[in-house]
Order: C-alpha cells, then structure tokens, then sequence
C-alpha cells in the first residue's frame, strides 16, 4: 500500500492535490490510501508516527499552526526512508530548504506548473519505493506492494486455506503457500514452524520455555516446532 500524506492549508489546492494523485493512481495497479489534512496538527502528527508502508508526504511550506520545513525535520528524525515533496507558493524559501539535508525529492512552486511537475514527482517516487525490497502480489485485480522491513510473520490459515502476511498496519490474505512465498523473501526469514514463517530482523526476544516470540512492536506469537527451533535460537 502506497499512502500519500497531504498537509495543505489551502482547500482549492488540497483537492487538485489529491485529484492528480487518484488520476494517477488509477492508471496502475497500486494499491494507495490518501491522508489530508488542513494543518499540521494533532492528527498529522498521529499518521508521521503511525507505522504505515511507503509513505509519500506532500507538505506546504507555510500553515496555520506552524511549517513543512519543521514537519519535515520531525518526519527525518523517525524515518529517512519516507519520500517527501514540497509544494509552497513561496519560491524564495526554497533556499531554506535547501540548506536542511531534508534529502527531499523535489520542491514545487504552485506558480510554476506545479500540476505536471507534481505527475513527474509522483511518478519519480514510485520508481524509488520500487528499487526497495518489497514482496508484490495480485489478489482481486489490486497489486499489493509490501516492504519486506514491514513484515512481521507469514502463517496460514486453516479455514480458507489461503497464507496470511502480518504487518505493523494490516494483514493480507493471499493464495500462494508458504513455500511460493518463500521464493520471494530474503534471507531475514526464517521457518519456525510448517505453518509460519518469521522475520528474524524484527524479532525482539524469544522465550524458550514458552516458545513464544515477540517482536519490536511488542507483538507475539508461539508459532514455533522444536524441528525449527533450532535456527531460530
């Protein structure tokens, strides 16, 4: 899942903000989410701490309650793998902007074809958050895109017999077996049990006598066989 985090003040642009985006986004196979807002308040900065996948955020410069350029410097402090665009029609601070290592991936004046220059950006972002290691599926005529940093364990379920992926924000049913996901993951995952398969990089302890797992989100799962045990320990 793509999510697009729009913090802009000014309604008219708001709307043509996310109108470009959906009209994009509807020529692909993505699967997005658009969060907006008017201000860089309380519930922006829920979603900056919310755990989400490739987040692209598209921040106006000046706001009510204070400026993309602060919000950008609280986004880099939690993460540098989240995509940032400016979007401001206030062309001299620019320089400001510039001077900050925001590693941003473009500055857009509103006066200044900012409607293709933004299609351009949004299209640049995509091919970025492609090079990062990510499992991709089809299910139900929608691409699912998934980090592979963003996934916790992959189990399946026995009702619909169809292989569960867990992640921080969501979980997704699909119907390839553990053994064709397998062929996608990397050597972070490993098989704790015939029915589970962990990331071992998000693994925060492993209690022996319970055979219980818990991971950095404080989430836990005894999943785990002695025949795999082995490796896990």
């Amino acid at each position: 899942m793509v999510n697009f985090i729009i913090c802009e003040d000014d309604s008219k642009y708001r709307n043509i903000v996310k109108r470009i985006i959906t009209s994009y986004m509807m020529k692909n196979e993505l699967e997005y989410q658009i969060h907006s807002f008017d201000d860089c308040g309380k519930e922006f900065m829920q979603v900056i701490n919310q755990r989400l996948s490739f987040k692209i955020y598209i921040l106006d410069i000046e706001m009510p309650s204070g400026s993309g350029i602060d919000m950008a410097r609280i986004i880099r402090n939690k993460d540098v793998d989240s995509i940032i665009i400016f979007l401001t029609g206030h062309q001299e601070l620019g320089q400001i902007v510039m001077r900050n290592d925001f590693l941003f991936l473009s500055f857009i004046n509103k006066f200044d074809d900012y409607e293709n220059r933004l299609v351009k950006s949004i299209e640049k972002a995509l091919q970025i958050l492609k090079v990062k290691k990510m499992i991709r599926f089809k299910d139900g005529g929608v691409v699912y895109t998934i980090s592979l940093d963003d996934i916790l364990y992959i189990t399946k379920e026995s009702i619909e017999r169809k292989s569960i992926i867990k992640t921080d924000y969501s979980e997704f049913k699909l119907s390839k077996n553990l053994n064709e996901i397998a062929e996608l993951l990397d050597d972070n995952f490993i098989q704790t049990h015939r029915a589970c398969i962990v990331n071992k990089k998000r693994i925060a302890s492993y209690n022996k006598p319970k055979r219980l797992i818990t991971f950095d989100n404080g989430e836990t799962i005894d999943l785990v066989s002695t025949r795999f045990e082995g490796e896990l320990i």
